[in-house]
């Protein structure tokens, strides 16, 4: 599967890359969906995992689900990734708060 995403011929997966500007500007290739969003947190899916972004006044300034790029603008405090083996009721949940029991 590793060969498959190093493959540049292989479409399925896109490059995946982050930039962040400043903790308010993060620019993010290679998504396939929005799984959830509010003004406190995104999770996206991509092809490498979820990954959820945490913040203040998070909201959409670009979204291009068909070339896989989300532009998001706001506060940002986290960003992290965790892997689909992540049961929908932690998703909800959100993925930090597991950290803070």
């Amino acid at each position: 599967m590793a060969e498959e995403r190093n493959n540049p011929r292989n479409k399925l997966y896109q490059q995946h890359e982050l930039v962040l500007r400043n903790r308010q500007s993060l620019e993010v290739n290679g998504v396939m969906n929005v799984e959830s969003f509010d003004a406190h947190e995104f999770v996206l899916a991509t092809q490498y995992g979820f990954v959820a972004v945490r913040g203040e006044n998070l909201h959409i300034k670009t979204l291009n689900l068909e070339n896989g790029f989300v532009a998001i603008e706001g506060l940002i405090y986290d960003i992290g990734y965790f892997d689909e083996g992540v049961t929908p009721a932690e998703k909800a949940k959100g993925f930090f708060s597991k950290l803070f029991r």
